[in-house]
């Protein structure tokens, strides 16, 4: 699975990264965490545009929005079955802009985070879909989910899945709202090259949401 990641990459590397005229100010995050608000990259009139999505993909035809919290992920193998990600699979994709992820590791009865990044450094996306809900009240939220896969051998060591990390050549692909059939786009939701990935154990300080700074990155 995928529950929590990274941003820091600046506006202008976000910008050549993902072909966006313009990049609103982020600020650098080092602890993303399910339920927030968080920076996704869409195909809006056949122009890519960055947007922010709550983390937890709430489907149209819920009733309580508090699913969303259970829907962080997606099961690249399932996609096209659950009712949750049907819909969103076909007709609302997205990049999710990344700069690293967390992943933990069972150690003797204790759970070791470790980083996990390019070894470019270079910002790059995971694979997303998003939704648009819309409640009793006349109140509307757009959400999203991140997409997961078999780990490759790097982040196999660690865990045995992994979030879908498109390759650049991909994203038109992903974004094109004519590829409806699962054939289409499912043969995007591949492990990652393990050569082209490294990781470092860190800070279970990582472990509490509410802290979000750069030294949470740092190596053991």
């Amino acid at each position: 699975m995928c529950g929590r990641y990274t941003l820091s990459a600046s506006a202008e590397k976000l910008s050549q990264a993902f072909n966006l005229d313009t990049v609103p100010p982020l600020v650098p995050r080092f602890n993303i965490a399910p339920t927030q608000m968080v920076a996704a990259v869409r195909e809006e009139t056949q122009k890519r545009r960055l947007v922010t999505l709550r983390w937890g993909l709430i489907p149209a035809w819920a009733k309580d929005p508090a699913i969303g919290n259970k829907l962080i992920n997606a099961r690249a193998e399932t996609l096209s079955e659950k009712p949750s990600f049907r819909s969103a699979s076909r007709l609302r994709r997205c990049l999710i802009p990344v700069s690293g992820f967390y992943e933990w590791q069972r150690l003797e009865g204790r759970k070791q985070p470790h980083y996990i990044r390019l070894g470019s450094g270079e910002p790059f996306a995971f694979a997303g879909l998003w939704e648009s809900w819309h409640g009793p009240e006349a109140e509307s939220v757009e959400s999203c989910t991140i997409i997961t896969t078999t780990a490759n051998t790097l982040v196999g060591t660690i865990h045995d899945r992994m979030p879908v990390i498109l390759a650049p050549h991909d994203y038109d692909a992903w974004l094109n709202e004519k590829l409806q059939s699962p054939e289409a786009v499912l043969p995007l939701l591949r492990p990652y090259p393990a050569e082209a990935m490294e990781a470092h154990p860190v800070s279970t300080r990582v472990n509490k949401p509410g802290v979000d700074a750069p030294e949470l990155v740092n190596s053991l």
